[in-house]
């Protein structure tokens, strides 16, 4: 039986170890702290104000006020639609065909570890050179999507992809979804392993099929795996940027303007620091709510 002055010094060595703890956190943490947290209070706090690119100039409080223009703001609205029909097209298009090709690669076949890996050569390539390629493949005289078209005779169906008001936005969410997709297949190959085997066994032994076992007993097990994967596929969608940018710069006409793009103009092409930071909070803020909804509905499926 423990004493209490044995139990004294053992509260103190806790004590301590706690301390040690922190400072072998600290150098992870710092960076996170310097890089991440900082900026991001930095740009809360700019959204209060009428901040503008320039030297001397000065920059004062001006609370609500960027907010309040936000809303009569037509065009950051219209972005924010396009960003919603993005995030939303790109996010549920890359878990249908991520499933497809998760569930493939879990198959015993043949040269599947190299299947694997090509399927992961889109996520290691950077979004600069993603966006390059498929300006290539999207080239009107010369691409490899109107090439095809002619080869089988379908020439009238070419056209300026990333050019025309109708089909600009889908060419942008294909290539979302073909840059997306590996990141999400490598979560879903990782749940669907993590199914016991002993489930499906039984199932197939009591005459339930391929597509019942499927509905019944994978697609159940992975639903904790879902809600975490289609949570942080839509915030990064959303966020997106460098893809969007280098396929059309947000054009033709705004029909591929997101919200990070309406943001990034207002505050390097027309220097309103204050007004694209207000952009950014209330994006922000939306998306929270956004997500807390979805969050709160799929964890009571995924706990009943």
């Amino acid at each position: 039986m423990t004493t209490l002055n044995e139990e004294l010094p053992l509260a103190r060595k806790k004590r301590l170890d706690n301390k040690y703890a922190y400072f072998l956190v600290l150098p992870a943490l710092a960076p996170v702290l310097i890089l991440s947290v900082v900026p991001l209070l930095n740009g809360i706090y700019l959204g209060f104000t009428d901040a503008r690119a320039g030297l001397n100039q000065e920059t004062n409080f001006t609370g609500l006020e960027n907010y309040t223009e936000l809303l009569s703001n037509d065009l950051f609205w219209s972005s924010f639609k396009i960003g919603l029909i993005w995030a939303f097209s790109v996010t549920i298009l890359q878990f249908l065909a991520a499933l497809g090709l998760a569930l493939l690669l879990n198959l015993n076949l043949r040269l599947r570890w190299l299947t694997r890996t090509l399927a992961l050569v889109p996520w290691a390539m950077p979004p600069v050179i993603v966006g390059i390629m498929w300006q290539l493949v999207y080239h009107p005289d010369a691409g490899l999507v109107n090439e095809a078209l002619y080869r089988v005779g379908l020439g009238d169906l070419s056209t300026n992809w990333l050019g025309d008001f109708s089909t600009a936005l889908p060419a942008v969410i294909v290539v979302g979804v073909w840059a997306g997709m590996p990141q999400t297949t490598v979560v879903l190959l990782a749940g669907l392993q993590g199914v016991p085997a002993e489930l499906n066994e039984a199932a197939s032994v009591d005459g339930a099929g391929t597509w019942r076992r499927f509905w019944s007993i994978t697609l159940p097990q992975l639903r904790p795996v879902i809600v975490a994967i289609t949570s942080l596929d839509f915030i990064w969608n959303f966020n997106s940027f460098g893809l969007v940018y280098v396929l059309t710069t947000g054009g033709p006409g705004g029909k591929t303007m997101l919200p990070m793009l309406f943001a990034y103009e207002e505050a390097f092409k027309y220097g309103h620091f204050g007004t694209a930071a207000a952009m950014g909070n209330a994006m922000v803020l939306i998306i929270v709510v956004l997500l807390f909804f979805y969050l709160r509905r799929r964890m009571r499926e995924v706990n009943a």
